[in-house]
């Protein structure tokens, strides 16, 4: 009887364990699909800031990542895709950043340029005032 017992004990303990294991990889599935697809949306943000032109490495990068994130949850690797999704969204970050500060340099270029042009003005009309 002890035998039959601890038989039903250990059948009991491994269904237990399988079904903990399938519980544990079902959810991580939801948070790697989740971290895609917040990645999917910072590569594209970055995409529409301009930087494919302005920092095209960043962009790149951050594109090849989100592949193989997509690969990896295709796969079911939901911690691969987990990690590639990271990776792809601190990439399209950067992207982003980078379009950014180069717009914000070739717009405060612009204005010391239009500064520098009034003040020439502004220069010869004094010159001419005291002639």
């Amino acid at each position: 009887m002890s035998t039959r017992l601890h038989r039903s004990t250990l059948q009991l303990l491994s269904g237990l364990v399988i079904a903990i294991a399938a519980v544990g990889c079902a959810s991580d599935k939801t948070p790697a699909t989740a971290d895609v697809a917040v990645s999917r949306a910072a590569v594209d943000s970055a995409t529409s800031s301009g930087a494919a032109d302005l920092a095209p490495a960043e962009l790149t990068s951050a594109r090849d990542k989100m592949m193989k994130a997509n690969q990896a949850l295709a796969a079911k690797d939901y911690k691969a895709a987990k990690e590639w999704a990271d990776l792809a969204a601190a990439d399209a970050q950067l992207a982003q950043s980078k379009a950014n500060s180069a717009k914000a340099t070739s717009a405060a270029n612009e204005v010391q340029q239009s500064v520098n042009a009034m003040r020439d003005e502004l220069n010869r009309s004094n010159a001419n005032a005291n002639q």
